[in-house]
């Protein structure tokens, strides 16, 4: 195998990057392999399940992630190595990797079980979600070739070749924005799963338009959407005023509580209120909750349990965003672990575009040139913007004909305003894509 070849393998399969990490004598299969000193490496390794394990007579508190990792082979041909896991301690943090020698035909056991320094694992992720990794010895022909590589960029405790698909990926999302931008008002608009162009005629349809011109289909998987990038759509009054607007980051459902445990409704007649502009037989449950108060008319406080706000570390891996009530029940609550696998995955890249609406005339959006750009983030960067009240849940729940037959429309919103965006990652740009 040498570095052509193995570059075929990985652009035959999709990958778009190519990781390299120099291995040290304890990266091996009874030691795990280092990949990291933050969970900022669950940004470009797509994981399936997050279990928490708490700490034993012997065992140190951890996440477990499942992870779907085949070695690539010297015949070209790849091998699903079925055990394979990440390992995430919070309290360090680290995250290690394990099982990948386990139940693979062809595993490079000679290279992995030995404590040999200068090793080679190549990590790239294919188009179907597989982690696929090589290793190469020391010595090797294509260790001789790395060394002599040019313009490898760095991500963590890796060395990065771009691959051709997506060297550019910025540049053309920028010139995709720009030509939107240059349409002015565009008539309001979704796709459905085939591609088809539809009406839309929701409050959230600026998102759905703008995902439309960039031709993407709803997809049901934590996937960024174009070109490695994740597209967020804000409104906005005035383009020279983007720093302003609010900005919905996840809507996940509650993983525990009262409302797990007894459903929504439940949940609603317990904590809810009756509606305020008196519509009959509704209750609502609304309102900004922020970490640390107490939500006058839900009466509920948010809470991060197992967060140290002071380190802005996880300490806990039943750790979880909780909404508790006066007697410290737990209305509802997210896990940590629930919460890491979608936002890295999603966020690692992500681009925010400001709108305008007119839904006087058929409901049309117009596009602006002042873009946000944020790469590399980190869960536990969420978590602390969360303990200092820049981000907050905001739900828009309600049950309507809720003394008969009730009907109940359920949104869990996490949201923050546009001007703490920056906040959420280690590199932000402002650009004006018209320059």
């Amino acid at each position: 195998m040498n570095l052509k070849q193995l570059k075929s393998l990985f652009i035959d399969n999709g990958c778009n990057k190519i990781y390299i990490k120099r291995l040290s004598p304890n990266d091996n299969s009874k030691n795990q392999v280092y990949l990291a000193g933050s969970f900022d490496i669950l940004n470009i390794l797509p994981i399936s399940e997050i279990k928490n394990e708490e700490a034993g007579d012997w065992k140190k508190e951890r996440f477990k992630a499942t992870i779907k990792f085949s070695w690539i082979g010297d015949d070209g041909n790849s091998y699903p190595a079925p055990q394979s896991q990440l390992i995430l301690y919070p309290k360090y943090p680290e995250v290690r990797f394990s099982g990948f020698l386990a139940r693979c035909k062809m595993a490079p056991s000679e290279l992995m079980t030995q404590r040999l320094a200068d090793r080679l694992l190549f990590i790239g992720v294919a188009k179907n979600g597989t982690v696929l990794g090589y290793v190469a010895a020391p010595d090797s022909v294509i260790a001789n070739e790395v060394e002599n590589e040019k313009s490898l960029s760095i991500y963590g405790v890796f060395k990065v070749i771009e691959l051709p698909a997506v060297a550019n990926n910025r540049a053309q999302l920028i010139a995709e924005l720009l030509r939107i931008h240059q349409l002015g008002w565009i008539k309001s608009k979704r796709l459905d799963g085939y591609g088809n162009v539809l009406p839309c005629e929701s409050r959230n349809c600026g998102g759905y338009t703008l995902e439309a011109e960039l031709g993407i289909t709803p997809n049901g998987y934590s996937e960024p959407d174009f070109l490695g990038w994740e597209i967020k759509q804000y409104g906005v009054t005035n383009f020279s005023k983007i720093d302003s607007a609010v900005i919905t980051l996840m809507t996940p459902e509650p993983t525990d509580g009262l409302y797990k445990t007894e459903g929504a409704e439940s949940f609603i007649r317990k904590y809810g209120y009756s509606d305020r502009n008196q519509v009959e037989d509704r209750l609502n449950f609304g309102g900004i909750h922020k970490s640390g108060f107490r939500h006058p008319l839900t009466n509920l406080e948010l809470q991060l349990i197992g967060f140290d706000c002071e380190s802005g570390k996880i300490r806990s891996t039943n750790g979880r965003i909780a909404l508790v009530d006066v007697h410290n029940n737990e209305a509802a609550s997210w896990s940590f672990s629930s919460l890491l696998l979608h936002w890295n995955r999603k966020h690692n890249q992500a681009c925010y575009i400001p709108s305008l609406s007119d839904i006087e005339n058929l409901r049309q959006y117009k596009y602006g040139n002042n873009i946000k750009l944020g790469i590399g983030t980190d869960f536990q960067l969420f978590l602390g913007q969360m303990a200092t009240g820049n981000i907050y849940y905001d739900p828009g729940i309600k049950m309507e004909n809720a003394s008969s037959k009730p009907e109940i429309k359920k949104r869990s919103q996490f949201r923050i305003k546009s001007r703490y965006l920056s906040n959420l990652y280690k590199v932000n740009e402002q650009i004006d894509i018209c320059d």
